[in-house]
Order: structure tokens, then C-alpha cells, then sequence
């Protein structure tokens, strides 16, 4: 079966900046892996390389086979739209919402294939399965909404069509203790059958033994596999 995704001596920026450097990563079916590390050393930069919102890369990177990568010099976002549509979800870090849009509308933003959008009534009933306090609050414009449930629209909204490789940016960021282990436990709870799921995250506690691998990243390079008692300083 064909890698979800393999990523080959990928190296990316903005403007002369070069945040990661060389990176080599495969993800496989049905794999959920973490990458873990502070903040600065390429979490997010990584998963907006995938998606060509890097501001320069070089290197291949194959969603499913087919080449994604390019060089990127027209700008960050100009294929996104393409690479999307190949299977890729995105989940950005923060809430990365519209505050005058219903929790309903920006579920219903996510179904943007003819697929999804035929079954949109059916995916809103999975989303309000996996994140049920959403249900009283369809009509409820996403601004009145607390940090959580913000984040869980972003998520949900993320879920609405099938994608082949969900890429999840810090979703337990500036939510409480509580708030981000059930919003984690939710979404790990996705059955992602052959997809694939990569998540940046910094608490390895959340993902521990509950992902298949768990990745330190460190200055823009993958440093192997990490644990909750990992040093990230020291890597």
C-alpha cells in the first residue's frame, strides 16, 4: 500500500529565513503520528511546507504517491487550493475562525467537495458525536463561543470531508488542562481508517500512548522518537 506521506531532503523558509533544514519523514495508512517540540524550531512550519504555505521550499514531498512539493517562488498558498484537493485537512493552530459565522456555517465551510457537501447533515452528526458540546450551539456565532469550543469548531470544521493526511497545529494551545485532553481524546478517537493523521503538538503527555510515533523536532530537524520525560533543551 502506498505511503500516505514521504517527504525527501525537504527544506523550507520565509524570505531568508530557513526554519527546516533537510528533513526526511514517512507516514504510513492509518498512522497517527506527533511531532513534538518548543516553540521556533519548525512544528508549524513543517505542516505549512505540506500544505505550500511556506514562503520557500525545496525538496519532494507525495501525498499518496503523487508529487505535492514544487519549488515554491510564486508566493506561499498559490497550489494550496490543489493540494487540497488531493486529500489533504488542515487544522491550524489557534482558532483560525470567522466570528460572525454559526458554529453550523463554518462546520458546513469545511464540506467544500461536491461529496461533502451532499453528506454534509450526516458529517455535522459525526462532529456532534465526537464534540457534543456543540450541539446546543449551531446558530451561536463562533465570537460567543469559549476558547474549547472555538477549538473544537476549528477541528470539526477540518473533519467535514474525507481527507487522505489531517494535519493538526497545537490543539491544546491556550486551552485548560481538562479542556485540551477531551478536545485531544476526540480527535484521536477519529477513525482515520487508511488516512493519516500528523499532529504538532507540545505537551507529549497528550500524545503518549496514544499515537503511534511521537517525533522531537529540534532547530528544524527531525531528532527521533520522544516520551513525556524527553529534553527538548538538551536535544
Amino acid at each position: 500500500m502506498t505511503e500516505v506521506l514521504v517527504i525527501d531532503g525537504l527544506s523550507a523558509g520565509y524570505g531568508p529565513l530557513r526554519v527546516i533544514h533537510d528533513l526526511d519523514l514517512i507516514i504510513k495508512p492509518g498512522e497517527r503520528v506527533g511531532i513534538v517540540g518548543l516553540n521556533g524550531h519548525g512544528k508549524t512550519t513543517l505542516l505549512y511546507a505540506i500544505a505550500g504555505l511556506t514562503g520557500w521550499q525545496r525538496g519532494s514531498i507525495r501525498l499518496n504517491g503523487v508529487e505535492i512539493g514544487r519549488t515554491r517562488s510564486q508566493g506561499p498558498g498559490r497550489y494550496t487550493h490543489q493540494i487540497v484537493r488531493q486529500g489533504l485537512a488542515i487544522m491550524p493552530q489557534g482558532d483560525e475562525i470567522f466570528n460572525g459565522l454559526t458554529v453550523e456555517e463554518h462546520l458546513d465551510s469545511g464540506a467544500f467537495t461536491p461529496e461533502a457537501w451532499r453528506d454534509r447533515k450526516a458529517r455535522k452528526e459525526k462532529i456532534l458525536d465526537l464534540f457534543q458540546p456543540l450541539a446546543k450551539l449551531m446558530k451561536t456565532p463562533v465570537g460567543r463561543l469559549s476558547g474549547g469550543e472555538r477549538r473544537m469548531v476549528s477541528i470539526g470544521r477540518g473533519l467535514m470531508t474525507d481527507a487522505k493526511l489531517y494535519l493538526v497545529d497545537e490543539p491544546s494551545l491556550g486551552l485548560a488542562p481538562k479542556i485540551s485532553q477531551s478536545v485531544m481524546e476526540a480527535l484521536l478517537s477519529l477513525d482515520i481508517k487508511d488516512s493519516a493523521m500528523f499532529i504538532a503538538e507540545q505537551n507529549v503527555a497528550l500524545l503518549e500512548g496514544r499515537v503511534d510515533r511521537v517525533i522531537n523536532m529540534h532547530a528544524g530537524k527531525l531528532k527521533g522518537e520522544a516520551s513525556s520525560s524527553f529534553n527538548f533543551a538538551t536535544a
